[in-house]
Order: structure tokens, then sequence, then C-alpha cells
């Protein structure tokens, strides 16, 4: 009975610490309407991957999302050698789907659909999606940005 009461204080305390003690702090990081409308491209530039988010396959490529970047393009051919291809520049993107050719985006609160052969936007379609929610867990005032500018990223301070 001790050691259970003994294990169960410690564990109370190991939970109460782990979330207690978060002291990090996120600014909002906006793009003006008329520049999101532009920024989504191809460059054949390899870019590192520093924050990867989701992985999507369509043979023989690896898609990796950069959470709030874009898309790195990864031929799969050879998975013991894969070779980075390019990034797909989609600034406020988290996810991604594929159907044939065409690579849907999330551009910040836009729906992009992007054609991998061409390696350009084909469409767009504006305030479909909601913006990302800051990693602390708040929805972000709509009040305090200048007036025709998105959210497209949150930064660690």
């Amino acid at each position: 009975m001790k050691k259970s009461l003994l294990f169960l204080i410690f564990l109370v305390i190991l939970v109460f610490q782990g979330t207690s003690s978060s002291t990090d702090s996120y600014s909002a990081v906006y793009m003006d309407r008329a520049n999101l409308e532009k920024s989504v491209f191809y460059i054949e530039t390899v870019k590192e991957c520093k924050n990867p988010g989701k992985i999507y396959y369509k043979h023989p490529y690896l898609y990796i999302n950069e959470k709030y970047k874009g898309i790195h393009v990864i031929d799969n051919s050879n998975p013991e050698n894969p070779v980075k291809k390019g990034f797909i520049v989609a600034p406020g993107c988290l996810d991604m789907a594929i159907k044939g050719d065409i690579i849907y985006i999330d551009n910040a609160v836009d729906l992009v659909s992007f054609d991998l052969k061409e390696k350009e936007e084909t469409s767009r379609i504006r305030n479909v999606l909601p913006e990302p929610i800051s990693p602390e867990g708040y929805i972000y005032g709509y009040g305090n940005r200048p007036e025709n500018f998105i959210l497209v990223e949150w930064v660690k301070h």
C-alpha cells in the first residue's frame, strides 16, 4: 500500500512537471494576400529538411511536408539511394493530397492545385481553409493583424 501511494504521488508530480514547465512562446508570421497568391512554385534547389510534417508517396516519388514552408520532392526509384529533386514552395503549407498528376496543397487559408508534370499552380480556392492554430493551442485574433494579410506561420521564440 505504501509503495503504491508513493508511486502515485511520483506519477502526479511527473505529470504536473511536464505540463507546467512549458515556456515556449510563438509569434504569428503574415504575408499579404497579393504575395500569397504568387507564392506557390517549384524550385530545383534542394533544401534541408528541418521541420518535417506529413509524408505522401506516389510511385516513384516521396513528398515530405516542410511545415509552413512547402514540400520536398524526392525520387525514391532506388529506396537505398533516394535523390532530392526539388521543392514546392508553399507558405503556410501543412497538408497535401495527390490525385493523378495534381498535388493539392494548403497555402495558408487557400487550397491550391499544383500540376506535378508542368510544375505550376493550376487553380486556387481562396479562404476555404482555417488558419493554423498556434502550437500553444489558441486561435489568433483577427483584429490584431494588418488588413489583407494572411497568417502563414508560427515562429518559436
